[in-house]
């Protein structure tokens, strides 16, 4: 179907724990140089790239529970669980075991009208002036406001829930506990109003952009090709930055292989591209173009 050898596969299938952690020390790294510019240099400029920055790594955040749910980060399974949870996962109150019963689900009925995620993309394309709305409830945190006040309403009904539940809600506390406490301590606990802001409103911009970048307006959505239900999006530098982390605009190669590792897409697009399963013209570079193709 993809034209592999044994070798590539075997190649771009295997699991690098040194590059696994690059990630999460990036990211982790990333988030702390953030909030110290912010605290040292604190203007709207420096503000407002903070929340884009910090919004768009909670999403990776969410890439790495992603990782580890599919178990292709780490080779040791509980090292996956451990990072999926407590580096990644609790942090914006995400639970790799929920997330991952409905995307494996995803990823058996891509293509068809059965696939769970279907609401989020089936409405597109749509006109300029909805996307603008959409952009606008993500960014002024109406859409995130329901995020928030679903999370409270876990906390307040917390023996209602089953133990994951209950997991995730104490893993949460947890970690945004001691995220307040240590700012509290450096002596800037304003610092986790960013934290919050960027929760509420860019990292769910960066979500729907994911989302929508993912399968809205492909060239088939009911066609169980990935290259008809999926595609992939060439990014650069500021938008791996401020919406789109690492490597999630090589969704299509993901779809076509989900074991191998979101460090090794790049090298599995190349393949795919030299042996021709992959056409250029069929990508599309940069968010800017994608917007463009859902947009009327």
């Amino acid at each position: 179907m993809h034209g592999l050898t044994q070798q590539q596969l075997v190649d771009v299938t295997q699991k690098s724990a040194p590059r696994a952690w690059f990630l999460v020390a990036y990211d982790w790294l990333l988030i702390a140089g953030t909030l110290s510019l912010a605290a040292l240099i604190p203007n709207p400029i420096t503000l407002i790239l903070a929340i884009f920055i910090i919004g768009c790594r909670q999403l990776s955040l969410g890439i790495i529970v992603h990782e580890t749910g599919h178990q292709t980060f780490f080779e040791s399974k509980r090292l996956n669980n451990f990072v999926g949870r407590w580096l990644s996962g609790y942090w914006v109150f995400s639970s790799k075991t929920d997330y991952m019963k409905g995307h494996l689900g995803h990823h058996q009925f891509a293509g068809t009208l059965d696939d769970p995620d279907l609401k989020n993309y089936a409405p597109y394309p749509v006109s300029k002036k909805s996307f603008r709305r959409k952009v606008w409830r993500d960014l002024s945190g109406q859409t995130g406001w329901r995020r928030l006040r679903s999370i409270g309403r876990a906390i307040a009904r917390y023996s209602e829930l089953n133990p994951e539940g209950q997991r995730v809600v104490r893993g949460g506390l947890i970690t945004n506990g001691a995220l307040f406490g240590l700012l509290t301590v450096l002596g800037h606990p304003w610092l986790y109003l960013l934290w919050v802001g960027a929760f509420i409103s860019t990292h769910m911009l960066s979500t729907r952009l994911r989302q929508i970048g993912e399968h809205a307006a492909v060239p088939n959505r009911q066609s169980l090709d990935p290259r008809d239900h999926t595609r992939t999006i060439i990014t650069n530098w500021w938008e791996r930055l401020l919406i789109a982390p690492h490597q999630i605009g090589f969704h299509l190669e993901h779809h076509l292989l989900p074991s191998v590792p979101i460090y090794r897409l790049p090298t599995l697009h190349k393949m795919l591209i030299a042996n021709g399963y992959l056409a250029p013209n069929i990508l599309v570079k940069g968010y800017p173009r994608l917007i463009t193709s859902i947009t009327l």
